[in-house]
């Protein structure tokens, strides 16, 4: 065991990020802070500006010596753990900076109002709440891209077992460093599997302890779903004496994992999942949602849409719009709007083309799709389809509440004839969506496997606080054009 620790801690790459527990969470902590605070001075700043136009009033300078109100900001954070954040999925980050960035202007404008002071405009506290919640996790996003690479960010984690379970976790959080969980070695008795190049088999369970305390590591994560009730409660008492973190995988594969809440049921320990679509009040604020941003859309899409329409007429006349039918919610079939991007006859020219090219074919069954396709018009339908445009119409669509603007890809029948039957079912308990998890994460970019599971991740795990993450994200990967063709 000696050796096999000696020779984890004189690994080059892992020396700095293993030598001081301490100096891993205080420098990912201090990156984050310092995200925070420039998000939150920028956004007070970009307020009193903003509103100064509404309000000729309003003196910018005047708000410059509320600066140390930004220690407000990082006190709520700092109590909804966010520093040093680690293992917090995107989605309950943004949940808990908005929840903070509530907290600390609902307290302002209650100062104001007990105090009766008229110095400073709760016009600009709205502002400088919703240039906050939009700020912050932008500069959090842009801090872990720049950072996640260095030795130093995130916290070292010993991964409990070396099955299947444990690798599998093990290899999500290597492919995900911006969690900042960093597995550097994992532990169980017996096992004939040697490691790999990313993390060593270091030894048996008992010595996790002693490894711990070397490396200096605080984190444990158990992934032994074949241990026995008995078995697993010795472990974790065991690890309980040496770890300050016990995060515990249990065997759930396919369960909801966002919104689990742990439950003390007469000393019991039960696992509330909720299931957000069910709730009707749930419902009818997605839809709320889908009817403000959808017709706000269109309004502000009508001066491109004509454009495009007048460009499509003049690379290939005929129509400028053109509809599919595909799955909706329930299994009923719906008739899908889009700005046609593709010649009249291009059901002809796809069959052609796919007789002709035995690689063309191949990639067509696994995804449908075609990087280079000969249906596509030139300049304007790539242009289109790159940047998503050409999906515009579809707001209508979502207007009718035929669809919503996050869910499941509404695909045609032929696409859908290839996902299995449990899956199909739980598609159809939702309105299909103009965006969606798969289209942000992957796009064109994966095969039917990944948008089965993608799609089933967002059915299961639904709320507002991932729709608005999922509109976010779509933001970028339209004006990045990833994946699209």
């Amino acid at each position: 065991m000696g050796t096999c620790s000696e020779a984890l801690l004189s690994r080059p790459e892992r020396a700095q990020a293993l030598s001081g527990r301490s100096a891993s969470r205080l420098l990912t902590g201090a990156s984050m802070l310092g995200a925070d605070m420039l998000a939150v001075t920028a956004a007070g700043w970009m307020a009193a500006l903003a509103w100064s136009r509404v309000n000729t009033a309003v003196e910018p300078s005047t708000y410059i010596r509320l600066w140390p109100a930004a220690l407000l900001f990082a006190a709520a954070y700092a109590v909804l753990g966010l520093y040093p954040g680690v293992g917090l999925s995107p989605v309950e980050e943004l949940r808990r900076l908005v929840l903070g960035a509530t907290l600390v202007c609902l307290a302002g404008s209650a100062f104001n109002f007990l105090s009766r002071d008229t110095t400073f405009s709760r016009g600009v506290l709205l502002a400088a709440w919703g240039f906050t919640a939009t700020l912050a996790p932008l500069c959090r996003s842009l801090v872990k891209r720049a950072c996640r690479g260095r030795s130093w960010w995130g916290v070292p984690v010993l991964v409990l077992g070396a099955g299947q379970a444990a690798r599998r976790i093990a290899a999500g959080l290597l492919a995900q460093p911006a969690l900042g969980l960093k597995p550097v070695a994992m532990l169980e008795d017996g096992s004939d599997w040697e490691g790999d190049a990313g993390i060593p088999l270091a030894g048996p369970l008992a010595d996790a302890a002693e490894l711990g305390g070397r490396l200096g590591v605080r984190h444990a994560l158990v992934a032994m779903p074949e241990l026995r009730r008995e078995e697993l409660l010795r472990l974790l008492e065991r690890l309980s004496a040496a770890f300050s973190h016990v995060i515990v995988i249990p065997d759930l594969l396919g369960m909801a994992s966002l919104w689990v809440s742990p439950r003390d049921l007469g000393g019991e320990l039960g696992l509330e999942v909720r299931q957000n679509l069910l709730s009707p009040v749930n419902r009818r604020l997605k839809r709320g949602l889908d009817l403000v941003i959808a017709g706000l859309g269109v309004l502000a899409a009508a001066p491109l849409v004509a454009l495009a329409a007048a460009w499509i007429k003049l690379a290939d006349p005929g129509p400028v719009f053109f509809h599919q039918e595909r799955g909706g919610e329930g299994g009923r079939t719906i008739r899908v709007w889009k700005l046609r991007t593709m010649f009249q006859d291009a059901e002809a020219q796809l069959r052609r083309h796919l007789a002709s090219d035995p690689a063309a074919r191949e990639e067509w069954r696994r995804r449908f799709k075609l990087r280079h396709d000969p249906r596509v018009l030139p300049a304007i339908g790539a242009f289109l389809r790159r940047t998503s445009l050409d999906e515009i119409p579809q707001l209508w669509n979502v207007i009718r509440g035929e669809m919503s603007l996050v869910g499941p890809r509404p695909f045609p029948h032929y696409h859908l004839a290839r996902f299995d039957g449990e899956f199909l079912k739980l598609r159809a308990r939702v309105p299909p969506g103009l965006t969606g998890l798969w289209q942000v994460s992957a796009r064109g970019e994966s095969g039917l496997r990944m948008q089965q599971a993608l799609d089933a991740y967002y059915i299961r795990n639904w709320s507002l606080w991932l729709d608005v993450y999922i509109l976010a994200r779509t933001v970028c990967a339209v004006a990045l054009g990833r994946g699209a063709y």
